[in-house]
């Protein structure tokens, strides 16, 4: 991977957050069985939703699928990061993104063996080798995916790309994927261009 700087790809802290203690989800499932409003939340982790489908010989908590970059009016470019030499690809084969257009990422991903607790998105773009912006995005905290749930999907928020002679040309970004327990569930360079057109 290129050199990056560390802070770079560091999570912005809240002051006073604290990530809370670790909990098996049979431990969240009696969690206050009482409680309508932790009812409320449990359900809407999804716990309770079918048999857990996580592979016992897989020790990754978190595993993305698929990247895709959807600008309305066009078809979405979908990686499957799954596929052997995709994210290799990312970086000598970028996109083209029109000036000017509107556009936004979207992620399908799986939880497996435990609750993920406040997952976000970190992207790093540098053109030139300068930095040009640092984007951050919670996703949130998801149950383990189930045969009733097995993948979760997130699209990011909608981002306009920049416009004008100067800021034509190519960009290198390094984006990844960590909890609130600073795992790494995904790090990989990419590349894109902004052109006058597609």
């Amino acid at each position: 991977m290129t050199d990056h700087h560390d802070d770079d790809l560091a999570a912005s802290k809240t002051e006073g957050f604290k990530v809370g203690e670790k909990k098996s989800l049979a431990e969240y499932a009696e969690l206050d069985k009482n409680d309508e409003s932790l009812n409320r939340w449990k359900a809407s982790l999804g716990l309770n939703t079918g048999e857990p489908i996580g592979d016992p010989n897989d020790p990754r908590k978190c595993i993305i699928k698929s990247l895709a970059l959807e600008v309305e009016g066009r078809q979405d470019v979908v990686i499957d990061v799954s596929a052997p030499g995709a994210l290799e690809s990312l970086k000598d084969k970028p996109f083209t993104i029109k000036e000017g257009a509107t556009f936004r990422i979207k992620v399908v991903f799986a939880v497996h063996h435990e609750v993920l607790s406040g997952l976000k998105y970190l992207q790093v773009v540098k053109r030139r080798g300068v930095r040009v912006s640092k984007d951050e995005e919670m996703l949130g905290s998801f149950a383990p995916s189930t045969t009733g749930k097995p993948t979760y999907e997130k699209k990011f928020n909608p981002e306009e790309a920049p416009s004008g002679m100067l800021a034509r040309g190519h960009y290198n970004a390094v984006s990844k994927f960590l909890d609130d327990d600073n795992n790494t569930h995904l790090l990989f360079e990419w590349s894109f261009d902004i052109a006058k057109d597609w």
